[in-house]
């Protein structure tokens, strides 16, 4: 989808919403929507205004949250809804800003016209102490129009984190609106996959990116030429082969032969198999990865039948 600059041009100024927008959830994207919607009747150009790094991170580094998806997945899905975005620096002068100056710092770099706020959404370093009639009345006074965007229901990055800490990939899914996905490099591990018979990539994710609760899941892989394979995937410490070195993330590409060495692979959660345990023996270990391979197999079919079935509305 193509960003919908407004027929007026530039001159006339900008529709805004301001957020970290991590994950890009179904929440954000309803923001988004009613952001399009308004700038579209208003011929303003809309536009996504983030962070490079969470505010948090500047003001309470202690608390600030794992990211749900890396910035440039956030920019590209973003992009994708047809709006222009703008990642800048959180700073100490801008969290020092007061409402009336980010006001004034955005209708002065961006043209801003219209601001949109999603929910519990604050700004300026007076905002907690504002209420939406507050934020308003400032905005009238600044020459901005600003309007509360609709809220959507059940979705939000704090009760992805929490779903995905507890290994359930799936209701992350239904918040995203699309699987959780990790994105790394492809690096050498131990090979002993291989020995087994399941050779596996070792990938290496962002560092600040968060992890679904260690075991055992079905996935999608997705190599950078576009190949898709069925993948079967563990994140833990590998207790039956007590080699030590942390969290690993190993990936099993159902089908795949080849060298995926300093590539850089998408793995897309599907459903979680089973949590991972330590196996008395080696050929323990390889009899049960046969049955998570089957196991992934039967999960992949079904969503394959799920995603063919017509829905309701279809049916004649």
């Amino acid at each position: 989808m193509e960003t919908e600059h407004n027929p007026q041009g530039a001159s006339a100024g900008s529709a805004i919403t301001v957020g970290t927008f991590d994950g890009v959830h179904l929440g954000h994207l309803g923001v988004v929507e009613y952001l399009r919607r308004r700038a579209r009747e208003e011929g303003l150009l809309p536009m996504v205004v983030t962070f490079e790094r969470h505010p948090l991170s500047v003001i309470s580094p202690e608390r600030c949250p794992l990211r749900v998806a890396s910035a440039r997945e956030c920019d590209r899905l973003l992009e994708e809804q047809g709006v222009k975005v703008e990642r800048i620096p959180f700073t100490e002068d801008v969290r020092r800003m007061t409402s009336r100056e980010w006001l004034r710092h955005l209708r002065e770099r961006y043209g801003l016209r219209l601001l949109v706020t999603g929910y519990d959404h604050t700004f300026g370093s007076d905002g907690l102490d504002m209420s939406l009639d507050d934020c308003r009345r400032l905005g009238r006074e600044e020459g901005v129009v600003v309007e509360d965007a609709p809220i959507v229901e059940g979705a939000s990055s704090s009760a992805i984190r929490r779903a995905l800490a507890a290994g359930d990939v799936q209701n992350a899914a239904r918040m995203l609106g699309r699987p959780f996905s990790l994105q790394g490099r492809v690096v050498h591990g131990r090979r002993i996959g291989r020995s087994l018979g399941y050779p596996t990539a070792n990938l290496q994710p962002e560092p600040d990116m968060i992890l679904p609760r260690s075991g055992v899941y079905a996935a999608r892989a997705i190599l950078e030429d576009g190949r898709e394979f069925p993948a079967m995937v563990n994140i833990g410490t590998r207790p039956t082969l007590r080699v030590g070195g942390g969290l690993s993330i190993e990936a099993y590409l159902d089908g795949f032969h080849g060298n995926l060495y300093g590539q850089t692979l998408r793995i897309d959660f599907l459903s979680r198999i089973r949590d991972e345990i330590a196996f008395p023996s080696l050929a323990a270990l390889q009899d049960q990865i046969g049955k998570d391979l089957r196991n992934l197999k039967f999960q992949i079919s079904l969503l394959s039948l799920h995603n063919e079935c017509p829905k309701p509305s279809d049916a004649r």
